[in-house]
């Protein structure tokens, strides 16, 4: 047998596993992406950006990977489901869903004077969007008798302190994956929520923050420091290894779980 060098033999953790990851172009999505693809996964992002998700893609095609980019909105019913419907179509399988889409959408943190469309608005692209993305690769994954979805939720998944729709949203998530793993566990499907606490993404604005409460960025920034058992704000890579962990067979006896990777936020 010809000598292989220690590159060449590695073998991914997720090798052979095609997987979807919705907001992926940036942040969080776009390290747990390419850490997939290093892992030997086939990684489907999408986003509304076309030029992030090129990007992506072209980072696992370096290292051996193969990847579709899909640009989609997922605050549309039907545009949500088609990063799973192409991958499906594309590889003939989904064996992992990232539910990563989120956010907040306009003014929210008064609910004396909130307005309606914004506090909606947010519960879609917060919560709801990864209801549509989960239904679309429900039936594939019971069909292949395997699959693992995880969402990403926040520390406002577990604690007070954010905008109100936002916060509900969040613990909306929380909810969504303890139950739909109960009807999915017969299937040899566990789902999951992987939440953050302060991490260092381009969703963080820092400017409107500290507007927000009327002190300095520096100041905005210590503040987060603080909330955190270490006293720092996170990088997204640093979520990426939980997230191999709950979607590889290593992790398939983790389901209805809210997991935290966010130094000791708010404990």
């Amino acid at each position: 047998m010809p000598f292989r060098d220690a590159e060449e033999s590695h073998v991914g953790k997720l090798d052979g596993r095609v997987a979807v990851i919705t907001g992926g172009g940036r942040g969080i999505g776009r390290a747990i992406a390419s850490r997939f693809a290093r892992e030997g996964a086939t990684v489907v992002v999408s986003s509304r950006t076309r030029a992030e998700l090129d990007e992506v893609v072209a980072e696992a095609e370096a290292v051996g990977a193969a990847g579709l980019a899909v640009v989609a909105d997922a605050m549309d019913r039907l545009d949500a489901r088609r990063p799973v419907a192409e991958a499906h179509d594309r590889f003939g399988r989904v064996d992992i869903l990232v539910n990563n889409v989120g956010g907040s959408v306009g003014r929210a943190n008064d609910p004396f004077t909130i307005d309606d469309d914004a506090f909606e608005s947010t519960l879609v692209l917060s919560l709801i969007s990864a209801w549509w993305t989960t239904r679309e690769a429900l039936p594939h994954m019971r069909e292949q008798g395997y699959g693992r979805i995880v969402s990403i939720g926040s520390g406002a998944s577990k604690a007070t302190g954010g905008a109100l729709p936002y916060v509900t949203a969040k613990h909306g998530l929380v909810g969504m994956t303890r139950q739909l793993a109960a009807h999915a566990a017969p299937h040899g499907i566990t789902v999951n929520c992987l939440c953050p606490g302060w991490t260092n993404t381009s969703l963080v604005d820092w400017d409107r923050i500290a507007r927000g409460r009327g002190v300095s960025v520096p100041e905005a920034q210590a503040a987060a420091r603080a909330e955190s058992l270490q006293g720092r704000i996170l990088e997204p890579e640093e979520l990426t290894g939980m997230a191999v962990l709950l979607c590889c067979d290593e992790g398939g006896g983790v389901t209805g779980q809210v997991i935290s990777v966010d130094g000791g936020y708010k404990v």
